[in-house]
């Protein structure tokens, strides 16, 4: 039964699927896709989100306008950017049609997940140490 199932899969394969013409063809470095646009603003959110992670998590002691952000405001918004990140880079990863270098942002979006887990793990860090000092 089992290998009746698997030699008939086989006899109904679509055979255009091996055809070199129905394959996507990489897009030139130029090209500006929907897919690259999203990887690269969630990455740009992830950085954002890193960036505030860190500067909470290292809570700057000098009394300027930064140093004032990032004690009130860095761990959420590096919880906020972060998750940001990972679902807008996850859902063009999911979307993306074919693999790394077809022009999709395929890569970004890895890229971008991998910065908002980072923008999450430092907001995660600096709220927990700062619910600690309270």
């Amino acid at each position: 039964m089992t290998a009746t199932v698997l030699i008939g899969g086989f006899a109904c394969a679509d055979p255009a699927a091996a055809d070199p013409s129905v394959q996507p063809v990489a897009a030139s470095v130029y090209t500006v896709s929907v897919g690259r646009v999203g990887a690269a603003l969630s990455a740009l959110a992830g950085l954002l989100g890193a960036v505030g992670g860190g500067l909470a998590l290292a809570r700057p002691d000098r009394q300027g306008h930064l140093g004032t952000w990032a004690r009130r405001n860095g761990a959420v918004t590096a919880l906020t950017a972060g998750l940001v990140a990972l679902a807008v880079g996850g859902t063009v990863a999911a979307t993306a049609d074919g693999g790394l270098g077809t022009g999709n942002g395929l890569g970004g979006a890895y890229f971008a997940m991998l910065l908002g887990l980072i923008a999450v793990t430092l907001g995660w860090l600096a709220r927990s140490r700062s619910r600690q000092t309270l």
